[in-house]
C-alpha cells in the first residue's frame, strides 16, 4: 500500500512515464500560491501548479485607478501562519525597492494593482507554476490521481488541491448576451471601453449594488459618462461592515464554532453576515456621492442615477440598444434602456474537474457536490492515502472566510498540517473577548 507520500510507479504498459508530484493545484491565484508558499519548506516534494492563463494575472480587468484591497495588507500569502517567511507582502516591497515609497503613499488600503504585482512576484519566487496547461479533467486510476489536459494526460499526483477561483455569475435572462457590444461583463469593462462606439451622453446601465458595481460606476464617470443608472437588488447600496466586531467572524476561532454549527444555522450566519464581505468600501461610496454631487454643482444634475431594490428580470436588444424591465421590491415593473449594460452581478465557483469515476467515490450532498471536511479536504474512498482538498468553495459549510482573502495563509496551514499529519504550522487565536460557546 502507497504511504501518503510514497512513491507512485510509471504507467503500465510501456511508455514515457509522466511527470509525477506528491502535491499537486489546479489553479494558481492567492490561494494556491499561498499554499505553496508555506508549503516550499515543508513537502519533501514541493508543489506543482497547474494553471491555465498564460501567465500571472489577477483578475486583470478589475486593476483600475484607485480600486483597492478591502483586505489589510499583513493579511498577505503567509503572514498570519508564518510570519517570518521570505514570501510576505513586506519582503516583496523591500525586495522590489518600493517599500519606502509605499510608506509615503499612506495608503489605508493598498491598490489591488499592488496586490497583483506581488502575486505575480511570489510566483516567480516560487518557480513552481506551470502556465498555459489546463486541467480539464482529475481522474483516479492505478493508485494515484491522473491531471488531464485537452491533448491527454498532462502528469500524476498523489494529493491534489483545487484552487480554481471564481466565475461571473450571469443573471439568467442575460444568458447568451455577456458576448455581444451591449452587455459587457465588470471585468471586461475597461478593454471594452477602448473599443466601444457610444457616446459619453448615452445612457449606460450598471447592474449589481456591490463594490465591483460601485468601481464599474466610477470609472464609468471618470471616462465622462453623464447618464448612468445604477441597479441594485438590495434596498440601499451597503457598506460594507468593516467595524471590530464584525472581523470577529475573520478569526479561527470564530471559524471553528462555525464548523460545528448545524448546517441550518450555518446557512443563516453566511447570509446575514453577507455585508462583512460583500458590501461596498465607505471610501467607494463617500468618492463616487461626492462626485455626484460635485458634477450637478457644474453641470446642474447628477450623473449617476441610483436605483436601489430593482431585480432585472428581463433584457432585450434591438437597433443598438439594450432593454431592461425591473421588478421592484414595493411592486410594478419599470423599463431602462441603454447603449450598454454592465453586469457586475457577483461570482460563482468554477466546476471542479473531476472524473464521473472520480465522482462515483466521493460522498456527496444533497445537491451532487461534495462534502467538505473541516480541513478542507473532500470525502471519498481512499483519503487514507491519496486527498483532495478544495479551496474557495465552501461559503456555508467554513463560513464568509473562506471566499475571503482574510484568512488565506490560516487555510493553507490547515490544509497542510492535515497533508503532513502533523501541526507544522501553530495557529494561534488567543485574546478572544468575544464568547461564541
Amino acid at each position: 500500500m502507497p504511504t501518503r507520500f510514497g512513491v507512485t510507479p510509471p504507467p503500465e504498459g510501456g511508455g514515457q512515464p509522466l511527470p509525477h508530484h506528491e502535491v499537486a493545484g489546479l489553479g494558481a491565484g492567492p490561494a494556491n500560491l499561498s499554499l505553496a508558499a508555506l508549503g516550499v519548506n515543508q513537502l519533501p516534494g514541493g508543489i506543482a501548479l497547474f494553471e491555465r492563463r498564460e501567465g500571472p494575472a489577477w483578475h486583470p480587468g478589475l486593476l483600475g485607478s484607485g480600486t483597492q484591497l478591502q483586505t489589510s495588507w499583513i493579511k498577505d500569502l503567509v503572514s498570519l501562519a508564518d510570519p517570518c517567511n521570505r514570501l510576505s507582502f513586506l519582503n516583496y516591497l523591500v525586495s522590489t525597492g518600493r517599500i519606502y515609497a509605499f510608506l509615503n503613499a499612506q495608503y489605508d488600503s493598498i491598490p489591488r494593482l499592488e496586490y497583483a504585482r506581488y502575486l505575480a512576484w511570489a510566483s516567480g519566487e516560487l518557480g513552481c507554476v506551470r502556465y498555459g496547461t489546463p486541467i480539464e479533467e482529475v481522474d483516479y486510476a492505478g493508485g494515484r490521481f491522473v491531471l488531464s489536459g485537452q491533448g491527454g494526460a498532462v502528469a500524476t499526483a498523489d494529493h491534489v488541491v483545487f484552487g480554481l477561483g471564481t466565475r461571473p455569475d450571469v443573471p439568467s435572462c442575460f444568458v447568451g448576451q455577456e458576448e455581444s457590444e451591449g452587455v459587457v461583463l465588470a471585468e471586461q469593462l475597461e478593454s471594452h471601453l477602448g473599443t466601444v462606439s457610444s457616446k459619453p451622453y448615452e445612457q449606460v446601465i450598471v447592474v449589481g449594488g456591490g463594490q465591483t458595481g460601485a468601481e464599474c460606476v466610477l470609472n464609468l464617470l471618470q471616462r465622462g459618462y453623464r447618464d448612468i443608472r445604477w441597479i441594485g437588488r438590495r434596498p440601499w447600496f451597503a457598506p460594507m461592515d468593516d467595524s471590530p466586531s464584525a472581523n470577529d467572524f475573520y478569526r479561527p476561532t470564530y471559524l471553528r464554532f462555525f464548523q460545528g454549527l448545524p448546517e441550518g444555522v450555518r446557512e443563516r450566519y453566511a447570509a446575514e453576515q453577507t455585508l462583512t464581505s460583500d458590501g461596498v468600501s465607505m471610501a467607494t461610496l463617500q468618492q463616487l456621492y461626492q462626485a455626484n454631487y460635485e458634477a450637478s454643482l457644474r453641470e446642474g444634475r447628477s450623473p449617476v442615477m441610483m436605483l436601489p431594490g430593482r431585480s432585472v428580470v428581463e433584457a432585450a436588444q434591438r437597433h443598438g440598444t439594450v432593454a431592461l424591465w425591473c421588478e421592484r421590491d414595493w411592486g410594478g415593473r419599470e423599463r431602462h434602456a441603454a447603449r450598454f449594460v454592465v453586469l457586475a452581478t457577483g461570482r460563482r465557483s468554477t466546476p471542479l474537474p473531476l472524473s464521473a469515476r472520480l465522482l462515483e467515490l466521493m460522498e456527496t450532498d444533497a445537491a451532487g457536490e461534495p462534502v467538505i471536511d473541516s480541513d478542507y479536504s473532500i470525502r471519498w474512498k481512499h483519503s487514507e492515502t491519496h486527498r483532495l482538498y478544495v479551496q474557495n468553495r465552501s461559503r456555508v459549510g467554513h463560513g464568509l472566510a473562506d471566499p475571503n482573502l482574510s484568512l488565506l495563509a490560516v487555510r493553507s496551514a490547515v490544509i497542510l498540517n492535515s497533508l503532513l499529519d502533523r501541526q507544522a504550522f501553530a495557529i494561534r487565536d488567543e485574546q478572544m473577548s468575544t464568547v461564541w460557546a
